[in-house]
């Protein structure tokens, strides 16, 4: 039995004609590893594909990895924990041109490799398999639960297609081709659950071609173990991951809403407008003054984490990102800033000239935090522009 260590995991050039790697992630998959394997050679014998089966190990405690080797796959083992961690161990010593990943338990049928390969020969970089009836697939009875059929699953395809523009239905399904120049190109990062919607979002923000075919999903044929699979936990880390990959979402979008809203207020309740039988006054211009800071602040946050994550080569670069740059810089940004902190500090000196007028007593609430709320907001605002602006420049400083 050939079993590898990850300190001999290095990328293998196609030097043996080897045209497809069948990569299957494994930990303890006894009971179906060895009818994985049958399928895949089978499909490959039949249609005269050069190809190799890799069984990356993650640490199984059963007869998983003999029975891998034995039914002709070579067995990678990744000593570093999770889903992702296995699949790049596996990828890392893949001879193939093109790849194709597959869960080790029976629920994907391998016998759909020549549709796959044939999408990945077409010129695709990414063919992905649909197991949702939407879009072509079938899922047997008892394969998927009915909450990730009907809300988790095409809930997050939605979220992909309208936040990164992915032309997929089926975000989750494992069973997928790449070829080996995409899969070097997109740096893969993550080890877990996310190591497969990292592919596609990376992908389709990449502009790479990308294809789906139709399959169909079975019930699970492990019995000696539960799935792997945690509904909540790695739907969060999904959600996590899709608002870590879109500050535009997580930040901006969020915070032009707060922002709008808070400029109505000071809109409606500097003049004291009455809005349905309520007086808007001081109160609304101190809730307005919020919403407004926190909205600049979520939408600095943005601007400032799409050039960290287009820096570290987390996202690609843009137009809008690029647009950024020619129209905004540190001195644009420090005059800005300036000015606004200018007003806002002249604003305050208003209700101190006030106050000095009465001779330091009283004041009129209502009528001085008319000058004081705007006043306060404006060089809060100010402020945030000044310092920000230096610290966009000290991200970008490694633009070339």
């Amino acid at each position: 039995m050939e079993i590898l260590t990850e300190e001999e995991i290095t990328v293998v050039p196609d030097e043996q004609g080897i045209e497809l790697s069948v990569v299957m992630p494994c930990l303890n998959e006894a009971d179906t590893v060895e009818i994985c394997i049958a399928k895949a050679l089978r499909a490959m014998e039949e249609h005269q594909i050069a190809g190799e089966i890799i069984v990356a190990d993650n640490g199984s405690t059963d007869a998983s990895q003999d029975l891998a080797a034995a039914a002709g796959a070579r067995v990678v083992d990744v000593s570093e924990k999770g889903y992702g961690a296995a699949l790049m161990g596996g990828i890392a010593q893949a001879r193939g041109r093109y790849i194709i990943m597959g869960d080790a338990d029976d629920s994907y049928d391998f016998g759909e490799i020549p549709n796959i390969l044939a999408g990945l020969r077409q010129g695709n970089s990414l063919v992905q398999g649909c197991r949702l009836p939407a879009g072509g697939g079938r899922i047997m009875p008892g394969a998927m639960p009915r909450l990730h059929r009907y809300w988790g699953n095409p809930m997050f395809s939605a979220m992909a297609k309208r936040w990164f523009s992915a032309p997929i239905t089926d975000v989750y399904c494992g069973l997928r081709g790449f070829s080996r120049e995409l899969y070097e190109r997109l740096d893969m990062r993550c080890l877990g659950m996310e190591f497969a919607t990292e592919m596609i979002i990376k992908a389709s923000l990449n502009g790479e071609s990308i294809a789906e075919v139709p399959i169909t999903l079975h019930p699970d044929g492990r019995k000696a173990h539960a799935p792997h699979l945690r509904t909540f936990r790695d739907g969060w880390r999904t959600l996590r991951f899709f608002l870590l990959y879109s500050p535009r979402w997580l930040f901006m979008i969020p915070g032009l809403l707060l922002m709008a809203l808070g400029f109505l207020g000071f809109g409606l309740a500097l003049p004291g407008v009455e809005v349905l039988g309520s007086q808007l006054d001081a109160h609304t211009l101190l809730f307005s003054s919020v919403a407004v800071l926190c909205g600049y602040q979520a939408a600095l946050f943005a601007v400032l984490s799409k050039i960290y994550a287009v820096n570290e080569g987390l996202l690609p670069s843009d137009d809008r990102y690029e647009r950024f740059f020619r129209h905004v810089n540190l001195e644009r940004g420090l005059l800005l800033g300036s000015l606004t902190f200018l007003v806002g500090v002249a604003l305050l000196l208003v209700v101190v000239e006030i106050w000095r007028r009465t001779g330091f007593g009283e004041l009129n609430y209502a009528d001085t935090m008319r000058w004081a709320v705007p006043g306060a907001t404006l060089t809060a605002l100010g402020f945030q522009t000044v310092i920000s602006s230096f610290y966009a420049s000290l991200l970008g400083l490694n633009r070339r």
